[in-house]
């Protein structure tokens, strides 16, 4: 007898930029972005007419901001489906420590499922391949590996991006190489909607409104690196974020943007 897709009520997403859906500009939704998570959100709400969504997630947030300013707002709305992805921002910090990460991490991540919501979480991207970002895949291995025993220490469900070939792809990224294309984030909403065995008519070969990736890797690394690596860099050596002065992208459940 085959099981039945589990059905979701109320979904909320919490994390940075990644969750709140920078690179896939759409005017339509809260603060010009869509996003996977909001492309999730979508075909959650087309199986259920009384389903709502929320997005706390703020742009450049490291790990303790997201702790402190997202979670007790995401437990207060009850939800039943939560995605948390955090700690990506502070792993990019020269200096930082995984292992201390990791500590934030999996301390959130027990209240998360203490709630009994289905949590899926995000090991970070294999960056072996990305131009200056390379340099720090070792962090990335350490963390993603303290998160997965974190997910199963706690019951949450785990979209492993290290393994997506996929993100090689240039298509997959926006101009500025730091956030995912609108492909990248219809593909990455394939993956969490496959993880969380949802049943769905998702493709990003021929999915709509997805333009062409406006970069390609030959021939313009140095205007790559002018006009996006180095203020990032500069944001970072500063103590500034890209996500100063903005608020939770859609702070209260609602229908999704575009149902």
């Amino acid at each position: 007898m085959t099981e039945s897709p589990r059905e979701f009520h109320r979904f909320v997403a919490i994390g940075d930029s990644f969750t709140e859906g920078v690179g896939d500009e759409d005017p339509r939704s809260p603060g010009g972005v869509r996003g996977w998570a909001d492309r999730v959100a979508e075909v959650l709400a087309a199986r259920d007419p009384a389903f709502t969504y929320a997005n706390l997630a703020v742009r450049g947030r490291l790990i303790r901001p997201i702790v402190a300013e997202q979670l007790d707002h995401a437990i207060a709305l009850h939800p039943d489906l939560i995605t948390f992805c955090a700690g990506g921002n502070d792993i990019l910090r020269p200096g930082s420590d995984p292992d201390r990460v990791a500590e934030v991490f999996d301390a959130a991540l027990g209240r998360l499922t203490a709630t009994g919501a289905t949590v899926v979480i995000f090991t970070g991207m294999d960056v072996g391949h990305a131009p200056v970002f390379h340099l720090i895949r070792g962090k990335v291995a350490i963390y993603n590996e303290l998160m997965r025993a974190a997910a199963e220490r706690h019951g949450a469900l785990v979209v492993d991006q290290w393994a997506m070939a996929e993100t090689r792809d240039p298509a997959m990224w926006s101009t500025d190489r730091l956030h995912m294309s609108p492909l990248g984030h219809q593909t990455m909403a394939i993956h969490v909607l496959d993880t969380l065995g949802v049943p769905h008519d998702l493709d990003p070969a021929v999915a709509a409104d997805l333009p062409p990736a406006r970069w390609r890797v030959t021939g313009e690394d140095l205007h790559w690196a002018r006009e996006y690596l180095w203020p990032w860099v500069v944001r970072r050596l500063t103590g500034r974020s890209s996500g100063d002065g903005r608020t939770a992208k859609l702070p209260e459940p609602a229908r999704p943007p575009r149902d």
